[in-house]
């Protein structure tokens, strides 16, 4: 909840500067998107290519041993505070922690993901399409990412590695790229 509540905040945010961009005429939007998407599909393609197809594999490792100390750790401080403390309190405690984590991936993932290439590409296309639909289609794709990610990223970082989602990434951003200069400015 936090990180999509961060992500669709960066997606209103990114399409209202994209927006503010349309007093720009739109054959120069048009082909400067068309130019950025080709750069950023080309970036990301090069960065896969160079990859080490088991990249993010010990980072993944890392965090999750160090999401089993804490819950081990969570578990032994939860235990002892309800022998000492009531329900009540314990229960106020949880709800804390809870408004906490929220918080913190809140602000991480806002942090993460300024001037990343997905809000740069959510600026250019509110600069050649309508804001409102940028914001609902942006909005609703990083929810749908991020709760895949939350609910079944151990399993898909175990079976799809960084280096083929990069490739990927980057083949869909050239794919922006020759479909806008296929469909000009005018369409």
């Amino acid at each position: 909840a936090g990180a999509i509540s961060a992500l669709v905040f960066m997606t209103v945010l990114s399409a209202a500067f994209g927006w503010v961009a349309t007093v720009i005429p739109r054959v120069y939007t048009h082909y400067i998107s068309a130019a950025l998407f080709a750069i950023f599909g080309l970036k990301m393609l090069r960065d896969g290519w160079k990859m080490d197809p088991n990249e993010g594999q010990e980072e993944l490792e890392e965090v999750q041993s160090e999401l089993k100390r804490r819950e081990d750790q969570d578990e032994k401080e939860e235990t002892l505070d309800m022998l000492e403390q009531g329900q009540a309190e314990n229960r106020r405690r949880k709800r804390n922690a809870i408004i906490k984590v929220l918080l913190q991936a809140a602000s991480l993932t806002f942090l993460a993901e300024w001037g990343d290439r997905s809000q740069l590409a959510t600026v250019v296309l509110a600069t050649r399409e309508n804001a409102v639909g940028v914001v609902v289609g942006g909005s609703l794709g990083h929810a749908l990412c991020t709760g895949l990610a939350v609910i079944g990223g151990r399993m898909v970082a175990q079976k799809i590695s960084v280096r083929t989602v990069t490739i990927i990434g980057g083949i869909v951003f050239l794919f922006f790229a020759v479909s806008a200069l296929i469909i000009g400015p005018g369409e």
